[in-house]
C-alpha cells in the first residue's frame, strides 16, 4: 500500500497552487470550527448516532434501574450481591448493540474520556452529553410513572442515597464522593484503556471488549456495596446523568 501511494505522488506531482495552499494553512493554522468539528452538525450520521444514544441511554437507565430494585427488592439473604451481575448483564446487552452505531458511551463520563483522547470531536461529544442526559431524565420519568410510589420513596428512584435521604438510610455525600471517583477511576482504568485502544479492540473483538468494560463497572458496584454496609445505597452510578436525573424527577 505505501508503495502505491508513493508511485501515485512521483506521477502526480502537486502543482505550485496547491503548494502554496497547503503553505498559508499552515501558517494560520485550522479554524475554530475545524477545530471543534463543526462540520458534524451537517452530518446525518452524527444525528443518528446522537439518537441512538438518546434511546439507548434511556432504555439503559430504566432496565438498570429496575434490575437493582427489583434485586434489592427480591427477599434474598444478601440480595445486593445480586446486583453486580445484574449489573453486569444489562450492561454487556446494551454495549453489544450499542457499541457498532455511536460508540456505546451511555454515560458523558466515557464521552469526556473520548473527547480527550480525540476519539470524537467536540462538537459530537457536546451533542452526545445532551442526548444521554435528556435520555436519562426520560428513562427515570418512564421508572416514576410505573413504579410504585412507595417503592420509589425508599429507594429514591434508584439513585443514590446521601445524607439519609429516601426511606432508607444511605451514606454521607463525602463517602458518596470518594466512592464515585475511585470506581470510576477504576472502571476507567480497566475498561475504557481497553475500549478505547484500536489496536486491543480488534485483537479481542467486539464481544471481549464488551465483557471487560461491562465486568469492571460490575466490579466498582460490588466493591462500593460492600465498602459501606448501607442499606439504602445500592453502589456507585459511574455515570453524572444517572445521578442528576432522579435529582430532576424525584420530589
Amino acid at each position: 500500500m505505501d508503495l502505491v501511494i508513493s508511485n501515485s505522488s512521483e506521477a502526480n506531482p502537486p502543482s505550485k497552487t496547491t503548494v502554496e495552499k497547503n503553505g498559508i494553512s499552515t501558517l494560520h493554522g485550522p479554524s475554530f470550527f475545524a477545530c471543534i468539528g463543526a462540520h458534524e452538525f451537517r452530518s446525518p450520521e452524527m444525528w443518528r448516532a446522537a439518537l441512538t444514544e438518546l434511546v439507548a441511554t434511556a432504555c439503559l437507565m430504566f432496565s438498570l434501574t429496575c434490575s437493582i430494585i427489583s434485586c434489592l427488592d427480591s427477599g434474598e439473604v444478601h440480595p445486593k450481591l445480586l446486583v453486580p451481575f445484574a449489573v453486569f448483564i444489562v450492561v454487556f446487552l446494551f454495549l453489544m448493540v450499542t457499541v457498532p452505531l455511536s460508540g456505546g458511551h451511555m454515560s458523558p463520563i466515557f464521552t469526556f474520556i473520548a473527547t480527550l483522547k480525540g476519539l470524537i470531536t467536540l462538537s459530537r461529544a457536546s451533542i452526545y452529553v445532551l442526548a444521554q442526559c435528556i435520555g436519562s431524565i426520560m428513562g427515570f420519568l418512564v421508572i416514576k410513572i410505573v413504579m410504585n410510589q412507595n417503592e420509589a420513596r425508599n429507594y429514591s428512584l434508584g439513585g443514590c442515597s446521601v445524607n439519609g435521604h429516601g426511606g432508607a438510610s444511605g451514606v454521607s455525600a463525602d463517602t458518596a464522593l470518594v466512592l464515585e471517583f475511585a470506581c470510576t477511576f477504576l472502571v476507567l482504568f480497566v475498561g475504557v484503556t481497553v475500549a478505547f485502544d484500536k489496536r486491543r479492540c480488534n485483537e479481542l473483538g467486539l464481544a471481549m471488549v464488551c465483557v471487560i468494560v461491562a465486568g469492571s463497572m460490575a466490579l466498582a458496584v460490588f466493591v462500593s456495596i460492600t465498602v459501606t454496609g448501607q442499606p439504602g445505597y445500592a453502589g456507585v452510578g459511574l455515570n453524572p446523568a444517572r445521578h442528576a436525573a432522579p435529582s430532576m424527577t424525584n420530589e
